[in-house]
């Protein structure tokens, strides 16, 4: 399929501007738009985390109560682990070295998922194309769950606001054990066909797979037994799906953002990029700490879409540059408080699809 095109921007262009203001901002400062030493401490104490629990888990074998605790805290390093290392290393922005985003992207490999589907999927077509129907793959969670007002509407879509919770508890399984595979064999993301794997991406794939299979799978059931490993293994994953849902949900479909439609006589999107991003994204608790430190930034969506290939790290200070400028050109800016409020939005919008014919604000 071809991809739409977006609107030619009017000058002088919001997004150049921009642009100018956010490189003037790294001169100025005299420092590097990629990770430093704090993005880089916070991944060494991730991974050391990460590995305690683990190997805690399977070699140690801790009573129920702790046993389930550290199953719980697992699926929260897992997705901060997603959220802070690979996140940046697969844009690029991790480090200013390849090789060392090259390992920090790989991660994702590790833990069950594959990086080259992940690229595609990500920043090839959800950054280009975000919240478009048809296109942004992930708006695809048909049949279990209507995401945007486009999509065909089921009766089980009813009720999809009270039991969201569960399917975004599936999303870790559902992604490493059906989502990469579909993807490999199939040679698509939804009907985007996938650039053509190499011998390495083959060997890459096939190769962490198994490793993970062993790693999460095998080894845990030879050292605790299948019962006591079943038990963890749900707790952990359900949780890190959960976590990982409500995060990437929060910043795409809550009741503000816009879910465009191509134009099919032309094959073009009405806005230009940039607007499009600032109309499809939004932001939430950015001046919650914890919030920011454990999510990499993703609640920092909007400056995320704009520049991808800045680090996490610099969000909270080119945030003022960002939202200044789009004042001064008079651009929307969406913006949640407190991640209670941007998931009371997300709810309040899967109650109103849940219903055929929606009345939404936009």
């Amino acid at each position: 399929m071809a991809f739409p095109k977006f609107a030619a921007p009017p000058p002088p262009s919001f997004h150049t501007v921009l642009k100018n203001r956010i490189h003037d901002y790294f001169e100025t400062k005299g420092v590097q738009s990629t990770g430093n030493i704090r993005l880089y401490s916070k991944a060494i104490f991730l991974v050391l985390g990460f590995l305690t629990l683990y190997i805690h888990l399977v070699f140690f074998t801790p009573a129920a109560f702790w046993g389930i605790a550290e199953c719980l805290l697992l699926g929260l390093f897992t997705s901060a682990i997603g959220f802070n290392i690979m996140h940046d290393g697969a844009h690029g922005s991790f480090s200013s070295k390849p090789w060392v985003n090259s390992l920090a992207a790989s991660s994702l490999n590790f833990l069950g998922a594959n990086t080259f589907m992940w690229k595609m999927k990500h920043n090839v077509i959800h950054h280009a194309y975000t919240n478009i129907d048809g296109i942004d793959d992930d708006l695809d969670a048909k049949p279990f769950l209507r995401l945007c007002e486009s999509q065909k509407f089921y009766k089980i879509h009813r009720y999809q606001h009270l039991y969201f919770w569960l399917a975004y508890s599936f999303l870790y399984l559902f992604w490493i054990f059906f989502s990469d595979y579909k993807k490999y064999f199939s040679g698509k993301v939804g009907d985007i066909p996938l650039k053509k794997m190499k011998t390495k991406d083959h060997l890459i794939f096939w190769g962490f797979k198994v490793l993970h299979v062993f790693l999460f799978i095998v080894l845990p059931i030879y050292k605790v037994g299948f019962e006591s490993w079943g038990i963890g293994f749900l707790i952990y994953t359900l949780f890190a799906g959960f976590v990982l849902s409500v995060v990437f949900q929060l910043a795409h479909t809550v009741e503000d953002t816009h879910f465009p439609v191509v134009n099919t006589q032309n094959n073009k999107i009405d806005d230009e990029w940039a607007i499009h991003q600032l109309k499809t994204t939004a932001n939430f608790a950015t001046k919650n700490r914890l919030a920011c430190w454990f999510m990499g930034g993703l609640n920092f969506q909007v400056e995320h879409h704009l520049f991808p290939k800045i680090s996490h790290i610099h969000y909270p200070k080119i945030n003022k540059i960002i939202k200044s400028t789009c004042k001064e050109f008079n651009v929307s800016y969406i913006e949640f408080p407190k991640v209670l409020s941007a998931f009371t939005s997300h709810v309040s919008y899967l109650r109103q699809l849940s219903s055929p014919h929606p009345h939404l604000a936009h």
